[in-house]
């Protein structure tokens, strides 16, 4: 018996699900503030013909 719950599996749920939470604020924290990858320019090629797409039906 864990923390008073009689199944081991039950226990294991919670216990997944609360390191799950935790490493998701972890990888949260660790990744805050790092910002973008550069636009490439097949990206800004790609926006573009898309732009061109769209106006060309309208």
């Amino acid at each position: 018996m864990i923390a008073g719950i009689p199944d081991p599996w039950v226990a294991a749920a919670y216990l997944l699900s609360i390191s799950g939470a935790a490493v998701c604020v972890a990888y949260g924290i660790t990744n805050w503030n790092k910002g973008d990858e550069p636009v490439s320019p097949e990206d800004i090629q790609w926006a573009k013909e898309e732009k061109d797409e769209i106006e060309a039906v309208l």
